[in-house]
């Protein structure tokens, strides 16, 4: 059995990713530049002997030999695409190119992490995947979301052109455990700022709504759609269908976290989408999948993780 390489293996996602396969019996190659991903989301798995390690960043091509990859490479958090836009379309583009180059010299499967972003501000709710999205093109957003949609362009051309196997998953919002606390993603700001006794920053009037999926029912959607024998099977919404408003999201984590934090609104951001909700049935039909833990559930097991990191 030939090993399934993972890029951006040391990133949230990624490194529950390679937890997972290791302990299905998969040789697992991580590689990741470490702009967002961190060494201590792996350290428990350098000296396992099924897993190595890589330090390399996409957008310069890669030759390993595998079976199976999962391309999750590239910041996913707003502060951190929008830190340096040109490098985060980079990825996308480039660094898709070639990691579907090596898919397609190894005869590999591919899994692209896609996002649930590429709908934009939607004007359809829920979201279906046959929904092309409301995005603005040259946004502050639009390094993160245009360079995903290109992914996925890229994905389908070189499938329908050379044959190859792809898999498009698009990941609605995912929290757990090992999620940077400084992102900037809604979920770990207001649990840090909770334990730290700071207000809850609330951007705008707070009824925006997202979803959250916690992350091993994410990975159990992902690894379903990559060993999925389908080649025709298209992009797939996962995540979980629980829409919360963002007042509704804070008083969560004040609820599960004890604090006395009080809330605190500020001006919401530009193109800042206003509802944001996956459809599952697809994932549910051709998968089998749905999400199976809830939110207060999960908040409490990542504000478990917060407060040993963070001793409070």
């Amino acid at each position: 059995m030939q090993p399934i390489l993972v890029t951006g293996g040391a990133g949230f996602l990624g490194s529950h990713l390679c937890d997972r396969l290791l302990e299905r019996g998969h040789d697992v190659i991580c590689v990741d530049n470490f702009f967002t991903g961190r060494k201590a989301n792996i350290a428990h798995l350098l000296n396992h002997p099924r897993f190595e390690l890589i330090r390399h960043d996409i957008v310069d091509p890669l030759v390993v030999e595998v079976g199976q990859i999962y391309n999750l490479a590239c910041p996913a958090s707003p502060p951190a695409y929008q830190f340096n836009a040109i490098k985060t379309i980079k990825t996308s583009t480039i660094g898709m190119i070639n990691v579907l180059g090596l898919a397609k010299r190894c005869k590999a499967r591919l899994l692209q992490a896609s996002t649930s972003e590429v709908y934009g501000d939607p004007h359809v709710h829920p979201q279906t995947e046959d929904y092309w999205g409301n995005v603005n093109p040259i946004g502050p957003r639009s390094c993160y979301d245009e360079g995903k949609r290109v992914a996925e362009s890229l994905c389908v051309n070189y499938s329908q052109a050379h044959g190859l196997e792809t898999r498009l998953i698009r990941i609605f919002n995912t929290y757990g455990p090992r999620m940077d606390p400084n992102d900037g993603r809604v979920i770990s700001n207001f649990i840090v700022q909770a334990l730290q006794g700071e207000p809850l920053t609330i951007y705008g009037e707070g009824s925006q709504t997202r979803s959250f999926c916690y992350v091993d029912d994410l990975l159990e959607g992902m690894m379903r759609l990559m060993n999925h024998a389908d080649n025709d099977v298209g992009p797939v919404n996962i995540g979980n269908p629980g829409e919360y408003t963002m007042l509704e999201l804070a008083q969560a984590v004040l609820k599960v976290t004890g604090s006395k934090s009080v809330i605190e609104h500020r001006p919401l951001p530009k193109d800042d989408p206003t509802r944001r909700c996956p459809n599952i049935d697809k994932a549910r039909r051709v998968l089998g999948w749905e999400p199976r833990i809830p939110l207060l559930k999960g908040l409490e097991q990542t504000v478990a993780y917060y407060r040993e990191l963070l001793g409070t």
